[in-house]
């Protein structure tokens, strides 16, 4: 549990103590108001539509300790009412959370395993986290709290975990070099570079410029995915000083997984001479699961114990997930989407001899290759067979629009401008034995269209 004294933090970004005990500590710091238990820090956070700061006299009810707030007009009427809490007023309350976690982070004696990446991030971690706990306790980061409120707030809840893994995103240059040096991560994997977040950085390039600022910070080995493209390159022709460990299915690698195959238990593979199964289906998921085991070898752990492990991963609803109906079978993958995930879910789909009906939506924040990334979907639609193929949205439809240009059967292909058409569509076909993926970026809802079919 943190245990920071007030009077210790009163040096970080101007902090000044206005009314409490410095003598009292600081514990369990969250922003979420809905969260708060007694005896905890509130620290306000200004987001896009809420300032978090007003939300003080909130946490005060629920029994917090200590608020950290910035730029506030306090009340006293209301401060009155809890003589015995501390209120503690920075510059900047963001900037004040990060430069403690900085801090603590100097303080911790345990490693820091920091994953990055276009896709694959929270699977990732998650598994990363179930291998290594077999044998430690582990912190990892919550959901996708990926930010450097996130990843601030998740180093300053440790407890008495001996790892932590934190998943670091980001929008934009800068982001993962703030991350990297607030964490100073003993080992980084970066998964893959693909196209998320391409309408901001402007190509793939620039994306795997992005994503190898992870190195500013990194005190240990790189693990790298060697199938992908930009990363080999890069791997091939730079040097650093960090060892680089690599793995992949398609290419020679310290970590290579071999004789795929799926089923409706899930993706199956060799690797070191072991057998290996995963109750989760897709080749990304595979590559997922030989980063865990690269790392279980890193922290001395047994094969049989991380093959143990990976039988039964314990994933967020929504990535890949298999729902078996009375009389058909549904993918579950509308956690998020993007290029490289439909690749690798369209791919899974093929391997099936049911019917393969596929279900797309609108992947976003492509900017100007928007139009181009769907038609290279709707060539992948012909080249892994796809019997029916049922969109939503604008952009997915040029997913229908280049299927057909390149011979799709017109009266399978649909397009609709909406969930419901989508849904009452699909309730009205005969899906006997089908295998249905239904796929799209998360504000497309489209587990609404899983939950009423």
């Amino acid at each position: 549990m943190l245990q920071i004294k007030i009077k210790d933090i009163l040096n970080i970004n101007e902090a000044k103590l206005i009314k409490g005990n410095p003598e009292d500590y600081l514990t369990n710091i969250s922003k979420d108001t809905r969260t708060i238990q007694k005896g905890d820090t509130y620290i306000g956070i200004k987001g896009e539509v809420y300032d978090g700061n007003t939300f003080y006299e909130e946490a005060l009810k629920k029994g917090a300790k200590t608020c950290i707030l910035s730029n506030i007009s306090l009340n006293n009427n209301i401060l009155n009412k809890y003589p015995n809490c501390n209120i503690i007023i920075v510059q900047d309350s963001i900037n004040f959370l990060i430069e403690l976690a900085t801090n603590k982070r100097k303080e911790l004696n345990i490693p820091i395993i920091a994953v990055t990446g276009s896709v694959g991030k929270t699977s990732t971690k998650n598994i990363i986290a179930d291998v290594l706990s077999t044998k430690y306790k582990v912190l990892k980061t919550s959901g996708n709290l990926n930010t450097n409120i996130g990843l601030a707030l998740t180093i300053l809840s440790l407890t008495d975990e001996e790892i932590i893994v934190l998943e670091m995103g980001m929008n934009k240059f800068g982001e993962i070099s703030e991350l990297t040096k607030i964490a100073k991560p003993d080992v980084a994997v970066i998964t893959n570079i693909g196209t998320a977040h391409i309408g901001n950085l402007g190509s793939r390039e620039n994306i795997l410029k992005a994503k190898l600022e992870i190195l500013e910070g990194l005190t240990g080995p790189l693990i790298i995915n060697n199938d992908n493209d930009l990363l080999s390159n890069w791997y091939k022709t730079t040097r650093i000083p960090n060892k680089v460990i690599t793995y992949g299915i398609d290419t020679s690698s310290d970590y290579k997984a071999q004789n795929l195959s799926y089923d409706k238990l899930g993706s199956h593979f060799n690797i070191l001479d072991e057998k290996v199964s995963i109750n989760v289906l897709g080749k990304h998921f595979i590559y997922n699961s030989l980063v865990a085991f690269a790392i279980g070898d890193l922290y001395n752990i047994s094969h049989s114990q991380i093959i143990n492990s990976l039988k039964n991963l314990n994933l967020e609803k929504s990535r890949m997930e298999i729902i078996n109906k009375n009389n058909y079978t549904i993918i579950d993958d509308t956690y998020n989407a993007s290029y490289d995930s439909v690749y690798y879910a369209l791919e899974v789909l093929s391997s099936f001899n049911n019917p393969k009906i596929a279900v797309l939506g609108d992947i976003l924040e492509l900017g100007n290759w928007g139009e181009e990334i769907h038609r290279n979907i709707g060539k992948l639609i012909v080249k892994n067979h796809i019997d029916e193929l049922i969109t939503v949205g604008d952009l997915a439809n040029y997913i229908n629009i280049e299927a057909k240009e390149e011979g799709f059967n017109n009266n399978l292909s649909h397009n609709f401008k909406n969930n419901e058409e989508a849904i009452k569509y699909l309730n009205s076909i005969k899906k006997e034995n089908a295998i249905i993926l239904i796929k799209a970026s998360h504000d497309m809802n489209f587990k609404e269209i899983v939950d009423k079919i």
